[in-house]
């Protein structure tokens, strides 16, 4: 008997960019340091597709983001993903190591397909004070600064065949399984502000296999990210067959 009930496929269609870029170049130096700068870069290849000054325009456009850096080879590399085309030409050319590479995805989801993937996340939990909640309170949001921890906050997203898209706490899960003695996480670069003091954003990569068991809640997934923090290099759910 199939342990995948017949569900509807969806289908996740996208553009995706990777981007080669000189960690010696003045731009991409501030990118790395700030994360508002970074969140300029990105948004610096979806210019005129939402009247400037709007405050969800990466969200009207489904623009997510991740990055990550080898010192040693000089270069960082930035992948996006949006529902619109870019256009890389703003970035100077200086700071491209290469031509940008786009990548046009236009994927069928069904129950039971099975997926590598890269999770770029920020492991974000609520801790609740030791007296217990009041009515009303939420818990403090503090940061998971460890592997472990943040693999937690990753599988407890996980939604194993037949449970529903929303989890205890009201946790909104990714319509996809894993086995998580199989999942392995690495920590990255926290993203600061030299602006807004206080602001950090921590920031994990988690990689396995994925089996899909829910395709609608996994294709809103891949298209619309996954936890906090999107507009900051977070959320982005990178899968391949």
């Amino acid at each position: 008997m199939d342990s995948h009930p017949v569900s509807t496929p969806t289908r996740f269609v996208a553009t995706q960019s990777v981007l080669t870029l000189d960690t010696r170049h003045p731009d991409v130096i501030r990118a790395m340091t700030d994360v508002h700068d970074m969140h300029r870069l990105v948004m610096s290849g979806y210019r005129g597709w939402v009247p400037e000054g709007e405050d969800d325009a990466r969200a009207q456009m489904g623009v997510l983001s991740a990055w990550t850096v080898n010192l040693r080879t000089q270069t960082l590399t930035l992948i996006t993903q949006a529902r619109v085309t870019p256009d890389w030409t703003p970035v100077p050319r200086a700071a491209l190591l290469e031509a940008p590479h786009l990548i046009k995805v236009d994927q069928a989801i069904k129950a039971g397909d099975t997926f590598t993937f890269r999770a770029f996340i920020n492991p974000i939990r609520a801790v609740k004070p030791t007296a217990g909640l009041q009515k009303g309170q939420r818990g403090r949001r503090t940061a998971s600064n460890s592997p472990h921890q943040a693999t937690e906050w990753f599988t407890q997203r996980l939604q194993p065949q037949g449970e529903p898209a929303t989890g205890p706490n009201g946790i909104k899960r990714i319509g996809a399984d894993a086995d998580p003695a199989r999942i392995s996480t690495t920590m990255l670069p926290p993203l600061v502000s030299t602006v807004k003091k206080g602001l950090k954003v921590v920031r994990a990569e988690i990689r396995g296999q994925l089996t899909v068991t829910d395709p609608t809640t996994f294709t809103s997934t891949l298209t619309e990210g996954l936890g906090k923090a999107r507009s900051y290099g977070v959320g982005l759910l990178l899968v391949r067959k």
